[in-house]
């Protein structure tokens, strides 16, 4: 078992996940498109290893993460058996196509717990600390969803569920489906949310605070819109743009980076300086203003970017007219 720093848990802040009784470190690392994708082996053990020194316990993954799909888990789990499994939070997810056929993707009962055994399989572990459906259905009832889940709970497969990807209608329905039928609770929900996408702060975090459920938010950087590294309109030869999307590269910059968001990202980046962080910090620290998030799921490809994430944790404080900057740029609705 590889040696870790012994000051780890004094470098990293945890929130309570809900009204349960799990934490989850403010900092998360996911695993998609990296990590058995256009990262290897040994850069995803340096990335696993330096953030478990800094505190992160919490590493996310999906059946269909990596290339090919699955090849994330297969990685990571050789990573994790040198680690002290007891400390981590282990969590997947199911229902985007992972295999061909009917029984391949969405989230019917046959297809979540196939390929829940299929994931302990690939990362070699006994249990998941949760599991996901990972989209919402609309061919398959709710309770046939979520009995999946209580399934895998009481076959010690999973010892917490979650949801991510519903709207808030939707995860409302789901957790008084829950309630009704005395079901595993959703525990946490993963959506989509960052500065330029806010909608969860009006259409899912009400629901969430309602049924005592945790809120971990993925892409808080806009998949690296919320950092520097796009601001003179170029695109890096080590970004991912550049590395996982190619050819579509310039296509992603033209569509998501017109001249108008451009000056407003340049807007906010001087105001982070002023902060003494980075663009890609501060816009992290902006997620935790809301009591209701208790994490952010933050990519990496190397291990810098680690470090200056978990460097968000260092100034976390906004004043009334920083806000107002960030809303007049970026309004909720």
């Amino acid at each position: 078992m590889t040696a870790f720093s012994d000051q780890r848990y004094s470098r990293m802040r945890y929130r309570h996940c809900g009204r349960s009784g799990l934490s989850l470190p403010l900092i998360s690392l996911g695993t998609w498109e990296t990590f058995g994708g256009y990262r290897g082996a040994e850069e995803a053990k340096r990335c696993f290893f330096r953030a478990f020194d800094l505190g992160v316990t919490h590493f996310d993954f999906a059946n269909n993460y990596g290339t090919p799909a699955g090849n994330a888990e297969t990685v990571c789990g050789r990573i994790i058996k040198e680690m002290p499994r007891d400390e981590l939070l282990i969590s997947t997810k199911a229902g985007f196509g992972m295999w061909p056929g009917p029984y391949g993707e969405w989230c019917s009962r046959k297809h979540l717990v196939a390929s829940c055994d299929q994931s302990l399989k690939r990362m070699g572990v006994d249990y998941f600390d949760i599991f996901y459906s990972h989209c919402f259905d609309p061919n398959t009832p709710l309770e046939e969803t979520l009995g999946a889940l209580d399934h895998l709970v009481k076959q010690g497969k999973a010892l917490y569920v979650g949801v991510s990807n519903y709207d808030g209608a939707s995860f409302a329905k789901a957790a008084q489906v829950c309630e009704a039928r005395n079901l595993a609770p959703i525990t946490v929900h993963q959506p989509y949310y960052n500065m330029l996408n806010r909608r969860v702060e009006w259409d899912l975090l009400p629901h969430a605070e309602r049924a005592g459920a945790g809120v971990i938010a993925f892409s808080p950087l806009a998949s690296g819109i919320l950092t520097s590294k796009y601001l003179d309109g170029t695109i890096p030869k080590d970004s991912r743009a550049a590395m996982k999307w190619a050819e579509g590269g310039e296509e992603f910059v033209r569509r998501n980076l017109p001249e108008e968001r451009l000056a407003a990202l340049r807007t906010l980046d001087e105001m982070a300086r002023g902060r003494e962080q980075s663009l890609a910090q501060m816009a992290l620290a902006w997620t935790f203003r809301l009591p209701g998030i208790t994490s952010v799921l933050t990519g990496a490809s190397k291990v810098e970017q680690i470090e200056e994430n978990v460097g968000a944790l260092n100034n976390m404080e906004f004043n009334a007219e920083e806000l107002a900057v960030i809303d007049r740029l970026f309004p909720a609705r």
